[in-house]
């Protein structure tokens, strides 16, 4: 398969350099150079995209794990990501991918139409673009999405939402639902730990909730001493509930020490219950705890009369309360998402695919 795949979002400088115009980075880049993200280069005075049809591997996992709570509950994704990535977060969870320069990371070939028919054949009701940033692979993952669009299967992007206007546009038109991680609510934090700014991030937000039809929910990854006190998690959440609404869900999750910031500790539970109470003070009407086991702070109320609507227990899930009109049960009030008229039963399981053992 081709993997110096041609791209549209670029423009020359001058007769040695080009310019990247995905991201608000602008790389300008030589004849052989690659962009901070790894994976886009100037070849023959274009950017291409080199890692077109590879993949770092694939997975089905729940969906509760990408984390989406108001989407097709219990049901199976399918999962992939490719490598590099256009941020430099300090804290990243899956830097052996994101910050991977080394193409051998990318062990498994696949068309986008056979990532649409694989998932089809395991059942699994969507296609996640996750472990990197889907950004960067924009042009296979808008194939695979329109591949997926003709079996009837949706397509989520777990993306951090740095992106140009004109890609952001084209990129979202084809997803199905996004969670998009709102790292902090300060620019020190954006560009000192992840080498990025905090507006371009709130600019995709308000563009996909008022612009497009995606279904968006929001991470956050609380730091210690870094991202989580509380006048920070009050101006974040007013803006979210002032910006998007009440009913775009927030969660919040715990750190663990990993690639550069090995010497910060982990996140309290009691850090992640209070950023909970802070959100659903401020109007959040769904806020959730993550990477922990919670099941008070995991599991879905109704907003209106208090009914638990969705039992969860890391991604178990119970309790199931919404009618088949998406309704709470006990007080008929809609409630904001996509159900079905019962839960999944995909479970916690994570179920390693590989590609090789399907035929197109």
């Amino acid at each position: 398969m081709q993997s110096d795949y041609p791209t549209q979002y670029w423009h020359t400088l001058d007769e040695k350099r080009v310019q990247c115009d995905l991201c608000p980075r602008y790389c300008k880049l030589h004849e052989g150079q690659q962009g901070l993200c790894f994976v886009r280069a100037n070849v023959g005075g274009k950017i291409v995209s080199t890692t077109y049809g590879r993949s770092s591997g694939f997975c089905i996992d729940p969906i509760e794990k990408k984390p989406l709570n108001h989407f097709l509950p219990g049901s199976p994704v399918l999962s992939f990501g490719t490598a590099g990535c256009n941020l430099a977060c300090k804290f990243c969870q899956n830097w052996d991918m994101s910050k991977s320069r080394e193409m051998d990371t990318l062990a498994q070939n696949a068309s986008p139409e056979k990532i649409a028919l694989v998932a089809q054949q395991t059942n699994c009701r969507s296609v996640a673009f996750t472990y990197n940033d889907p950004i960067i692979f924009l042009e296979y993952a808008i194939d695979v999405a329109k591949a997926c669009a003709e079996r009837d299967i949706n397509t989520v992007a777990v993306t951090a939402g740095y992106v140009c206007e004109a890609p952001r546009k084209e990129f979202f038109s084809y997803m199905s639902a996004a969670n998009v991680d709102l790292k902090a609510f300060t620019e020190r934090f954006y560009y000192k730990i992840t080498g990025s700014h905090l507006s371009n991030i709130l600019d995709t937000l308000v563009y996909i909730k008022h612009e497009t039809n995606v279904w968006l929910e929001l991470t956050t990854l609380l730091i210690p001493g870094e991202n989580d006190g509380k006048d920070e998690l009050e101006d974040m959440t007013q803006w979210v509930v002032k910006n998007l609404g009440s009913d775009v869900p927030m969660h919040f999750s715990a750190f663990h020490p990993d690639w550069k910031m090995r010497d910060h500790l982990p996140t309290p539970q009691k850090t992640l219950t209070m950023a909970r109470e802070i959100a659903m003070a401020n109007g959040v009407n769904y806020a959730y705890t993550g990477n922990v086991h919670d099941k008070s702070g995991s599991s879905t109320y109704c907003h209106n009369c208090g009914t638990l609507l969705i039992g969860r227990d890391w991604y178990q899930l119970s309790d199931w309360r919404i009618d088949e009109f998406g309704r709470c049960e006990n007080c008929k009030t809609d409630i904001p998402g996509k159900f079905e008229n019962q839960a999944g039963t995909w479970g916690p399981q994570r179920q390693a695919i590989d590609m090789n053992h399907y035929a197109v």
